[in-house]
């Protein structure tokens, strides 16, 4: 059985010491949707929310709650992010959003690519409640994480 890496030998939670662990190129991307009905979808794409225009919104909310996941998420590390790259895409069923988080450090960004995506989509809850009763968040995930050496 794999070992859980936050946790010490007694069984506490901890901080993993990355400080020896090389620097690398390490990208990560995520995925998530939220339901809405087709008239909630309409409002958006002719952009007639009161709050503004959802989708703009979500991305740059989601921007945001990348760069701050380390005060979210209790022991994650503080890093320097190199991009953040989020985007929200209306569907038949309501919007995909998408994130692409990269960094040139010493641990990855997955955390970092599924907060941005959770909060994008929370936002779009939050700009559309008061016309839609049913809205589901979901299907949130990590699509892609990888990291590669920096040559010398």
């Amino acid at each position: 059985m794999a070992k859980l890496t936050h946790t010490d030998s007694q069984g506490n939670a901890r901080m993993v010491d990355v400080g020896n662990k090389e620097i690398q190129l390490r990208v990560a991307k995520a995925s998530g949707h939220i339901r809405l009905s087709e008239d909630t979808l309409k409002l958006i794409s002719q952009n007639l929310l009161i709050k503004g225009d959802v989708l703009t919104v979500a991305e740059i909310a989601g921007i945001q709650a990348a760069k701050r996941t380390s005060e979210l998420i209790p022991l994650c590390h503080n890093i320097v992010l190199n991009k953040v790259l989020v985007k929200a895409t209306p569907d038949d069923s309501g919007v995909t959003i998408n994130s692409e988080v990269r960094c040139t450090g010493i641990t990855g960004v997955e955390m970092e690519a599924l907060t941005a995506v959770s909060v994008g989509l929370l936002t779009i809850y939050d700009m559309c409640k008061a016309v839609d009763k049913k809205m589901v968040i979901g299907e949130i995930q990590l699509l892609e994480k990888t990291k590669t050496n920096i040559p010398a």
